[in-house]
């Protein structure tokens, strides 16, 4: 054991310090093994349809012959759907159809899904139609050929029927689009049965997934994840917990969206690598529906953002289910809080793990030991074949708990940013990915986050980049200039700050306004402070430090 990994010795009884050899070639070669072990099992649970793992490997196949045909390997294939059956079935698809998945969130407003389509060059994108009127305000201004939408119950049967009409004629949740060149998941499907399918080999080395995440330079940025990062994470996680999850026997609560990276790799692929029984939650902002259906199944696992965790505490009833079976947790995407995980373990009798990760390290690259009794404050240990340091502005190694940035080595370290060598090559230096976040390690080898270099926000899990409010918001020909901080917040861990300095006087409903025309909901500023001139260095950039510090 080396000194320079004290968390070796913190590590559980019999797990090993690398993962070794890989014992797939890509991503779809791993889902296509699992479906076929697996395939009398339950997959996935959605609104109280279910599909076994069976279906999913013929109807995933289904959708990568028409995929084929219409394109090439390696393109790039978007999809922008919330947790429904349809997207495992995307995912799986493309991946066989050897195209890169990319995901996009579907609150994304026209500016932010119209940069992610070209920069990605998506050919296609599979679009829920409560969705599909944002898009047709941009699809004539990008490369995509092919539209396929679907509809929130296309996959439930005569209840989803009835669904889909209540949703569009009676709820009216459907608005208006015009889009040249549709087709329908379900007759992608159909078509796709009488077409012949091709095993498409790919490489380890190949793009898997185009995962989106702002940088600080606050242009969304696509972090190339291959066969290699996505393959090993899994292997990664999965050695973690080999002594806490078991094969057949899971059955995982899945109300993070899909296409965040932690829930992508967490409960859509490693899940499905114990031939899981996933139960997807559409609406999880509906606590008491989501606590309805939570009581339906005697779960095993549940991952989630604290956010999460806290709503559900705080819904009348959560207490009541059964949590007999269930005997893993796992937070990530954000800090978990003390508060929480307390009473977490006090309601559930599971204690809440905390992890950590990025985007760019597929995501997870430090978790804590499934044997933990109590939350400890720490985002765990490094997890096999994963090397951290912590350094000084310098790039030199810093003592044993002192401060300094967080960087991580290890095979689930994305390839790079796509078409940005520059940013690629700040990020990552030597093989190290340099994470912008303060960190400090124990004598045990335990990682604390303690503040991060970089100005990012993090509202309940998600990215929020100072840059693209401020862009967004000086977008109004009465703004001047702006700066956007994060401030701490109860329930969404951090929320959006804004400072603005305006020609005249303006109100701040009229800003929040306007930011909802080109932002995300997430991203929109919760408090709005008017000020007469911004902080600034000598060379005139606003100092967002002086900001968070009054």
């Amino acid at each position: 054991m080396s000194d320079s990994k004290p968390w070796l010795k913190s590590y559980p009884k019999d797990i090993p310090e690398f993962i070794g050899d890989l014992s797939y070639d890509s991503v779809a070669e791993m889902l296509e093994t699992a479906c076929k072990k697996h395939a009398s099992r339950t997959a996935y649970v959605n609104f109280g349809k279910s599909i076994s793992y069976g279906q999913l490997d013929e109807m995933s196949k289904d959708l990568a012959a028409y995929l084929q045909s219409k394109f090439n390997k390696g393109d790039s294939i978007a999809i922008m759907l919330p947790n429904l059956l349809q997207y495992p079935i995307a995912v799986f698809g493309i991946l066989r159809a050897g195209m890169a998945v990319t995901n996009t969130n579907p609150l994304y407003t026209p500016r932010e899904l119209k940069h992610q389509l070209n920069d990605s060059s998506a050919k296609a994108i599979i679009v829920i139609e409560n969705y599909a009127c944002t898009l047709a305000e941009v699809i004539n201004e990008t490369n995509v050929e092919q539209v396929i939408t679907t509809q929130i119950g296309d996959l439930l049967g005569l209840k989803g029927s009835f669904m889909n009409f209540m949703i569009k004629k009676v709820k009216k949740m459907v608005p208006a689009f015009n889009i040249d060149n549709t087709i329908t998941f379900k007759q992608v499907l159909n078509k796709g049965k009488s077409l012949t399918f091709a095993e498409c080999k790919t490489t380890l080395d190949d793009i898997a997934f185009l995962q989106y995440t702002g940088g600080t330079t606050g242009v969304s940025k696509g972090a190339m994840l291959t066969n290699r990062n996505m393959v090993s994470n899994v292997e990664q996680v999965r050695t973690w917990n080999q002594n806490s999850l078991q094969d057949g026997k899971e059955i995982v609560i899945t109300a993070l969206p899909l296409y965040h990276i932690f829930a992508l790799n967490a409960n859509c692929l490693l899940f499905t690598e114990y031939g899981a029984k996933n139960i997807l939650i559409t609406n999880p902002r509906d606590m008491p529906g989501f606590v309805k259906e939570m009581g339906k199944h005697k779960f095993t696992a549940m991952t989630g953002v604290n956010t999460l965790f806290n709503g559900l505490l705080n819904t009348p009833g959560f207490a009541d289910i059964d949590f007999s079976n269930f005997r893993f947790s796992l937070g990530g995407g954000m800090a978990v809080q003390k508060n929480t995980a307390e009473r977490w373990k006090k309601a559930t009798g599971v204690t809440l793990l905390e992890a950590y990760g990025l985007t760019e390290t597929s995501p997870a690259a430090c978790i804590n030991p499934p044997t933990l009794e109590e939350y400890n404050g720490m985002i765990g240990l490094p997890i096999p074949s994963t090397d951290c340091k912590i350094i000084d502005d310098d790039g030199n190694i810093m003592p044993m708990g002192e401060r300094g940035e967080l960087c991580i080595k290890g095979p689930q370290v994305m390839k790079g940013y796509l078409n940005r060598p520059e940013a690629t090559a700040e990020t990552i230096v030597d093989g190290w990915l340099l994470t912008g976040d303060v960190a400090v390690m124990d004598e045990n080898g335990y990682f604390k986050i303690v503040d991060r270099k970089k100005d990012m926000i993090l509202v309940s899990g998600f990215n929020v980049y100072p840059n693209e409010i401020e862009d967004a918001v000086c977008l109004h020909a009465n703004i001047i200039e702006a700066a956007a901080i994060g401030i701490p917040d109860e329930k969404s861990g951090e929320v959006v700050k804004l400072f603005v300095v305006v020609e005249t006087e303006m109100t701040v409903d009229a800003v929040k306004t306007h930011c909802r025309e080109h932002l995300t909901g997430y991203k929109i500023p919760r408090h709005v402070e008017f000020r007469e001139d911004l902080p600034k260095s000598n060379v005139g950039k606003i100092l967002r430090k002086d900001l968070r510090d009054k």
